[in-house]
C-alpha cells in the first residue's frame, strides 16, 4: 500500500460513464482508497463538456484535477470529449484516464493519439475491476503529480 501524502486539498475527479453499476463501483473503490477526493459523475459526453466548461447546472462546479472517461457514451462519445478537452487551453492540462470495456488496439492507439494520459480496459469480473480502479487511484493520486493550481511541490 502506498503512503498517502500530506495533502489538504481534495482531488476533484470527474467520472464520465453511462453505466450506473460501473460508476457506483468506481466511486466506491476510489472513496475507500483513503486518498482525499471528491467524485463528480456524469453519464454522457455532452454533460462532461458542460461540467468542464462550468455551463448550465454546472456553473458552480470546480474544475476537476483528473478525469476518468469511458469511450462509448451517449450524445457525444468519449473520443469527441477527449478531442474537445485537449483542444481547450484551460482544460488540456487535466490528466485523462480512459477506462473502457474496449480492448481494441485501434481504440487504444487512437486514445493516445488524441491525448489520453493512460488507457485501462475495464475487466469483466468484480475483483479485477476493483484492482484496476485501485491501481488507477494509487498511481494518479499516490505517485503522479497532478497539475493543480495549488500544487507547487
Amino acid at each position: 500500500m502506498l503512503r498517502q501524502p500530506a495533502q489538504t486539498k481534495m482531488t476533484e475527479i470527474l467520472l464520465v460513464d453511462d453505466n450506473p453499476a460501473d460508476t457506483d463501483l468506481t466511486s466506491e473503490v476510489l472513496a475507500r482508497s483513503g486518498w482525499p477526493s471528491h467524485i463528480h459523475a456524469v453519464t454522457d459526453g455532452l454533460e462532461a463538456i458542460a461540467f468542464l466548461r462550468q455551463e448550465g447546472k454546472y456553473s458552480n462546479a470546480l474544475l476537476p484535477d483528473f478525469v476518468i472517461l469511458d469511450l462509448n457514451l451517449p450524445k457525444k462519445d468519449g473520443r469527441s470529449v477527449l478531442v474537445e478537452i485537449k483542444a481547450d487551453p484551460v482544460l488540456r492540462k487535466i490528466p485523462i484516464a480512459i477506462f473502457s470495456t474496449s480492448k481494441a488496439r485501434e481504440d487504444i492507439v487512437r486514445s493516445y493519439e488524441l491525448g489520453a494520459n493512460c488507457y485501462v480496459s475495464k475487466p469483466g469480473n468484480l475483483q479485477d475491476f476493483i484492482s484496476a480502479v485501485t491501481s488507477i487511484g494509487e498511481f494518479w493520486f499516490g505517485l503522479a503529480h497532478l497539475p493543480r493550481e495549488d500544487n507547487h511541490e
